[in-house]
Order: structure tokens, then C-alpha cells, then sequence
């Protein structure tokens, strides 16, 4: 196995008397996206900046691509790309523009803006003003920005918070290209469905400590029932029943429930990442 892109150990980090982060400890390997699970305040955006070189950490360990984090260190920041949920875009000049601009921060004078736009679904509106673009559009722009520089580890805060479902799903279609090609994500969401839908891993972060870090399908299997829910129409009403897998007849239920004339649904009673979450954490995704 290769060196992770990311590695932190023991990673310490306080504002003021409020510890922010409690020594924790990961890796994120090329090619992966790890899902940072959390509600607001867990350490979610604390962690990212620490990794982008905003915040120095208090003590312990962070790596990236092999580098010690330092602020302001230019052969690191060509080669990771960001995305915050604060918009710092130029409002005046067009989504080309802007893109163009970054490139030459990163020494592109060649960049294909255009095709970084049609990447995002922003190829008709390239050389309209930022001014003019709505909540999805300028978060879209935001993701394409990240990807001036090819970079080879993404750290994407809240990508798609309050967006509509079109730009939410465009977002993840492009994260998804950029793993493929073989970046590294720190993806770092209060939203389970979204990182149930594209984490490799999830860590659950709650008050600056990580409690647990694996698959979304391990933690399902960890902490879901193994039981099968029925749903079915009888005498007018519906009639829903839990079938445990492991009861002696199950078999025998199960079989009865498919021949069953009213069956509407029959489903595994999987657990979800929220209430694992509650489950280890004692407190709920949202706030």
C-alpha cells in the first residue's frame, strides 16, 4: 500500500480556552474520499484549515502528500485544491475571468476555463458576471476554481450545503471524476445522505474527538438490526411487521409475507448513518 496523502496524528488545536481538537488521528489514501460526519462545531472546518495551512496546529501531527503543513507554503498549495462554503469570488468579473485568474496564481497561463465550466454546468453563463449568478452557480464556480491547478488532494467544507438538488448532484458528479482520476477528498458534511452516497469511509467527529472511522456498509452492519420490514394491506388498513432474520421461522414468515395479496414493500431494517451517529455520539447530526 502507498503513502496517504494525507496523514494526521494526534492533531491538537484550541481557540482560547474552547479545544477545538482533541488529538485526532487519520489518513486519507489517493483515490479516496473520507467523509468527515459531524454537526456544526465538531471540528469539521477547524480540521481543513489546519491541513490548508490557515491554522497552525497547537501540537501534534499533520502531512500532506508528504509535507509537514506550514502556512503559506507554495509547493504544497499548488498542489491540493479547496472549496469553502464562504464564497470569496470576484463579483464583477465573469466566471472565466475568475478562473483565469486563479490559474495565473499557479503560474497557468493555458487554462481551459471553458472546459473547467462545461465541467460544472456553467458553459453558457462563462462570460456573464459573477454578480449575476445564484447560490448553486457560485458554489459551482467555487468547485470548478478548485481544479485549476489538477490538484492531487481536495478539501471540499460543506460543498453542496443549502443547494438545490440540481447543483447538489452536479457537485457530486464532478467529486466523483476527480477521485476516478485518482485525488484524494477530505469531505467534510453535516448531510448523511450525502456521505453515505460518496465516502469510502466516514469519520464521525463530535466535539473535536473522532469516535469512530470505517465504511458506511461496516457501520450499517455494526450497529443495524437484522430484521426484514413488511408492509402490507389487509382489511383495509396497512399492517406493517418486523421479521428478526435470526428467529427460527423467519424463513417461513418471510415466504408468507411474499405470497401475501396485499404485500406493498418488504425492506431491510438498515440502520442510518444519523442514528449510528446518535447512537455512539449521544447527539444529533443537525445544529
Amino acid at each position: 500500500m502507498g503513502e496517504p496523502a494525507i496523514r494526521v496524528e494526534g492533531l491538537r488545536f484550541s481557540y482560547g480556552s474552547l479545544e477545538a481538537l482533541r488529538g485526532i488521528s487519520f489518513e486519507v489514501a489517493p483515490g479516496e474520499i473520507l467523509g468527515f460526519l459531524g454537526p456544526n462545531g465538531a471540528g469539521k472546518s477547524t480540521t481543513i484549515k489546519i491541513l490548508t495551512g490557515q491554522l497552525a496546529p497547537g501540537s501534534g501531527r499533520a502531512e500532506v502528500l508528504g509535507r509537514a503543513v506550514a502556512p503559506d507554503d507554495p509547493v504544497l498549495q499548488a498542489r491540493i485544491g479547496v472549496c469553502f462554503e464562504e464564497k470569496n469570488l470576484y463579483d464583477a468579473m465573469s466566471g472565466r475571468e475568475n478562473l483565469r485568474f486563479f490559474g495565473r496564481l499557479f503560474g497557468i497561463r493555458d487554462l481551459d476555463a471553458d472546459g473547467l465550466l462545461a465541467k460544472v454546468g456553467l458553459a453558457e453563463r462563462g462570460r456573464d458576471p459573477v454578480s449575476k449568478y445564484s447560490k448553486g452557480m457560485r458554489q459551482r464556480l467555487m468547485m470548478a476554481r478548485a481544479l485549476v491547478n489538477t490538484p492531487q488532494v481536495l478539501f471540499l467544507d460543506e460543498p453542496t450545503d443549502g443547494l438545490d438538488p440540481v447543483s447538489s448532484r452536479a457537485i457530486r458528479t464532478l467529486i466523483r471524476g476527480e477521485v476516478e482520476r485518482g485525488a484524494a477528498v477530505l469531505l467534510t458534511t453535516h448531510d448523511m445522505f450525502e456521505a453515505d452516497e460518496l465516502s469510502d469511509r466516514v469519520a464521525f467527529i463530535n466535539e473535536g474527538r473522532i469516535h469512530a472511522i470505517d465504511t458506511p456498509e461496516n457501520l450499517k452492519l455494526q450497529h443495524g438490526r437484522r430484521a426484514v420490514k413488511v408492509r402490507y394491506r389487509q382489511s383495509g388498513s396497512v399492517t406493517e411487521e418486523s421479521v428478526p432474520l435470526d428467529a427460527p421461522d423467519a424463513g417461513e414468515r418471510l415466504r408468507a409475507a411474499a405470497g401475501h395479496p396485499g404485500l406493498m414493500t418488504i425492506h431491510t431494517e438498515e440502520a442510518t448513518l444519523e442514528s449510528i451517529f446518535v447512537e455512539i455520539t449521544g447527539r444529533a447530526l443537525a445544529g
